[in-house]
């Protein structure tokens, strides 16, 4: 066997180590996509057409979709301690205890002054 990096035997070596490297990944990947969090559902793809119902002035209020709950936090009528249900939820949250409202809050610009 040749020291040689670039001997067939190591590339052959290094080659099957990378299919391996992938395989892993590929699998770690797919265990993350199915883990279930605390608080979520465990279907992935309700977070493409979400919709949420926030208790506003002691009132439930909604549902209002991501953009309208973004609306909502940018004219400070929702805050991160402002109540939040939505499909998966057992209960009602706070707003910080729910990771993609929690994101939301804390992305949206402050207003703007002169």
């Amino acid at each position: 066997m040749e020291d040689n990096f670039f001997a067939v035997d190591k590339l052959v070596e290094f080659g099957l180590s990378m299919a391996v490297a992938q395989q892993m990944i590929q699998t770690m990947n797919q265990s993350l996509n199915q883990m279930q969090v605390t608080g979520t559902p465990n279907d992935t793809s309700w977070n493409h057409a979400a919709f949420y119902y926030v208790m506003i002035d002691e009132k439930q209020a909604g549902p209002f979709s991501e953009q309208e709950l973004i609306r909502l936090i940018q004219d400070k009528t929702i805050t991160k301690s402002s109540y939040i249900w939505k499909p998966g939820l057992s209960n009602w949250m706070l707003a910080e205890q729910i990771p993609e409202v929690l994101k939301l809050v804390v992305l949206s610009p402050p207003s703007f002054t002169k």
